[in-house]
């Protein structure tokens, strides 16, 4: 039975609901047509009828030992025309961008790079390429995000030091973007944290899975009150684990987890009080099913029990 995934009345104008990437064969029945033989540019134009927003992971894959990739201009141009006005698109920021070193495996011949310093990390003329190459999706492009690994002290000293650094870099990037921060090492959250994104401009990523605390804590201990919109990344643990349960067909709640949609619609509801935009973008490893996770979220956030997974 295919989905109805709208967005209730009272929310409207301040949640856009999405998934994390679109193309997978086995939403059929739930987002695409049975019955339908889906080419790869055919998903996005069906997708489009039942959400509004979407999250782009493909272009945050772009440090490679052959040298920096940024997105190809067609497709850029295929998505914007894949989509009605009003659909919005989050991208995460090319990870070229957000790496202070290249990883520590390198395949030959380029195993001297391993650990290496990455040159491109917080470069502004690399950020202005990319940028410019989004310029189809211009007027459907919504928060590019900023998503940073696990920054011990060998990569960063502190995290007043990426303050310092990231600060300088974003009060330079290109003007008019919605800009926001997905940081992976728990140490960082602090009033002086919210204070930054604050002063900055800054949107706030909630982030549920990779060691970081639970969104329903933050939120509780830190109150976020990041500019005029946030998100909600809903990716769930181990990717590995769930992967073997679902044998990477995504079409059914294999691992319910009610509390993270709870916070998320706690959060949603304290920020639309607040006439804070939130985009929520739920992940396939959550539970098994984007969107029957985003099904189960619209269920809670409309006060109903979801405790048990749907038959």
């Amino acid at each position: 039975m295919m989905l109805d995934l709208g967005v209730p009345k009272e929310f409207r104008g301040l949640l856009k609901l999405g998934t994390c990437s679109w193309k997978y064969d086995s939403w059929k029945g739930l987002v695409y047509e049975p019955g339908k033989a889906y080419r790869p540019d055919d998903y996005l134009p069906d997708y489009a009828r039942h959400l509004d927003s979407v999250e782009v992971d493909q272009w945050f894959w772009s440090l490679f030992p052959g040298g920096l990739r940024l997105p190809d201009p067609a497709v850029v141009k295929r998505y914007a025309k894949s989509v009605p006005d009003g659909f919005v698109f989050t991208v995460k920021a090319p990870n070229a961008l957000t790496l202070t070193h290249h990883y520590a495996k390198q395949p030959p011949p380029h195993a001297d790079l391993a650990g290496k310093p990455n040159p491109a990390f917080l470069d502004q003329d690399l950020l202005r390429r990319f940028l410019d190459t989004l310029s189809p999706l211009r007027s459907k492009l919504g928060p590019i995000m900023f998503q940073f690994e696990y920054l011990n002290k060998q990569k960063m000293p502190s995290k007043e030091a990426f303050f310092e650094r990231f600060g300088a870099f974003i009060e330079k990037a290109p003007k008019g973007y919605p800009y926001a921060l997905e940081i992976r090492n728990p140490n960082y959250y602090s009033p002086a944290f919210f204070d930054f994104l604050g002063k900055h401009g800054i949107g706030f990523v909630y982030l549920d899975g990779y060691y970081m605390p639970p969104i329903g804590e933050v939120f509780e201990k830190f109150q976020p009150g990041t500019p005029s919109f946030q998100v909600i990344r809903l990716h769930g643990g181990d990717r590995l684990e769930i992967e073997g349960e679902t044998g990477e067909v995504w079409n059914r709640i294999v691992a319910p987890k009610p509390g993270g949609l709870k916070a998320a619609a706690k959060i949603v509801r304290a920020n639309a009080k607040k006439r804070i935009l939130t985009y929520l973008n739920l992940n396939n490893h959550f539970e098994g099913s984007a969107p029957l996770s985003l099904r189960r979220f619209l269920d809670v956030l409309a006060g109903k029990k979801i405790d048990e997974p749907p038959i």
